[in-house]
């Protein structure tokens, strides 16, 4: 193996360096970034630390959990739409989803939830809702164009 040379940064011999860097900025260029990973990065954020900030954490043990671990996951798939958006456009339904659960979630976890609790599940589960569905926007545009 000393024959050959191991330059891994030098794609421009590859026979199919062209196609591969025109369907990359195809599929970079339709999923914008700035439009919905940061957003959706923040609700997650802020989902996950509402009930420490809003003050419900004591008396709702299990919906701070929940709203923790959920939280998380929403930043985790912002942080996949970021670093992967050719590997995540089909994720973009499932925020959707996450964005419907999180409405329902205060209820359903909580069984009574104060007022900062819901109003905390129904406004940042609307906000995931709708950036979920811009996302899905977005991907059938690049599917569309691809």
């Amino acid at each position: 193996m000393s024959g050959f040379p191991h330059r891994r940064d030098d794609m421009a011999g590859h026979p199919d360096a062209f196609e591969m860097r025109e369907r990359y900025a195809r599929v970079l260029g339709v999923h914008d970034v700035a439009l919905v990973n940061g957003p959706v990065f923040l609700v997650g954020l802020f989902f996950a630390a509402s009930p420490w900030i809003l003050h419900f954490a004591a008396a709702n043990g299990d919906l701070a959990v929940h709203d923790l671990i959920l939280g998380a996951a929403v930043c985790f798939q912002a942080l996949g739409f970021t670093v992967a958006p050719e590997r995540m456009t089909g994720m973009s339904g499932a925020l959707s989803v996450t964005g419907v659960w999180m409405v329902l979630s205060p209820w359903v976890v909580g069984r009574h939830p104060g007022r900062g609790a819901a109003l905390d599940g129904v406004s940042l589960g609307v906000l995931a809702l709708a950036l979920g569905l811009v996302s899905g926007v977005m991907v059938r545009r690049a599917n569309r164009v691809l």
